[in-house]
């Protein structure tokens, strides 16, 4: 690479979360040097602080971000990356201070990018049909798997047998109707259902109402490292989803050797393939079949879990960040034309 089109990176994004991992990922195999630049990369005051630390550059820099954060005004070549449009396509994750970020930041610097990376087919879809923008424009790049996911991982043993849902408290993460469906299934009573993340006053209430607030646990933030034994533990992953860009706890769960329920929406049957039992997220009764399906059908179960491993394979974070160098490449060549 030209030394006159060095190429930053933007490492405010790195976190426990699925834009943080794919950050992670790529800045330990990419190896940019970092953009030196405080605060979230979330906050409003993003575009205007971007765009001064873009134009503090040397001559002849770009900027690679792996997040959704776009300069105000465009004066350096950047690449940035939009996930999937779950800020405009879900009104419970919309605001008018968002939707008004989409349409007069965003959009106007999806139209000046060198490229727009994203991590789905369904996302890259979206994007070319929000943006305007040529297809090929737009890049899919995917999402991967770490080696620390495997079957081989000691399982997580609470002393109970437990259903698995990765997840937050968003509403299109489809919580209360999981729940409800946990509790009409017709399946054994010491299976509990454990949650990622903090329990809310909603959902104890829930859990009350349906009379299994001693079958449902929520486990608080669990480190990265502790996450493929939770996977590996866990008799399923039930994730019915409203909305996803993706869907990483999918591919992991799969790659930990456990069989997936997921919903039939979004990016999710593009990532599950035939390797997941998919449902209407809408429909608490299909919620319902799935789970006594994965709880009582031990072929099926070994099916899945044999057709996961398999699919999970396809993942791999080496095979993401080689993408993304395809990319920063053809702006390295685009810039050496101009040396």
């Amino acid at each position: 690479m030209a030394d006159s089109w060095q190429i930053y990176f933007d490492p405010r994004w790195v976190g426990n979360h699925g834009i943080g991992r794919f950050s992670d990922m790529l800045d330990q195999r990419l190896k940019l040097q970092h953009l030196k630049l405080q605060g979230k990369p979330s906050s409003p005051l993003e575009p205007w602080r971007l765009m001064r630390a873009i134009r503090r550059l040397p001559a002849g820099a770009a900027l690679f971000t792996p997040g959704y954060n776009a300069p105000l005004l465009v004066s350096r070549p950047f690449i940035f990356t939009i996930h999937d449009l779950n800020h405009l396509d879900r009104a419970e994750n919309s605001t008018f201070l968002k939707r008004l970020y989409y349409r007069l930041v965003m959009r106007r610097a999806a139209r000046r990018a060198f490229r727009i990376l994203t991590i789905s087919e369904f996302s890259r879809q979206r994007i070319i049909a929000w943006s305007g923008i040529a297809p090929e424009r737009v890049v899919n790049v995917g999402n991967g798997v770490a080696a620390s996911y495997s079957p081989r991982v000691a399982a997580y043993a609470p002393g109970y047998p437990y259903l698995l849902c990765v997840s937050n408290r968003k509403a299109h993460k489809n919580e209360p109707r999981l729940i409800e469906a946990y509790a009409r299934a017709g399946i054994a009573t010491d299976i509990h259902l454990l949650f990622t993340g903090t329990i809310t006053t909603e959902l104890l209430g829930l859990c009350r109402a349906h009379g299994v607030v001693d079958r449902v646990g929520f486990l608080g933030p669990v480190p990265e490292a502790e996450m493929p034994s939770l996977y590996r533990g866990a008799k399923a992953l039930l994730f019915p989803s409203l909305y996803e860009g993706f869907g990483l706890p999918v591919i992991e769960a799969m790659a930990c050797g456990i069989p997936v329920l997921a919903a039939n929406t979004t990016a999710l049957p593009e990532v599950s393939g035939d390797a997941a039992l998919l449902v209407d997220p809408l429909s608490v009764t299909q919620i319902i079949r799935g789970i006594e399906q994965l709880c009582g059908d031990e072929t099926l179960r070994a099916i899945l879990c044999q057709k996961g491993l398999k699919r999970a394979a396809k993942f791999r974070w080496e095979e993401v960040a080689a993408r993304v160098a395809s990319v920063l490449g053809e702006l390295q060549s685009v810039g050496e034309k101009h040396d």
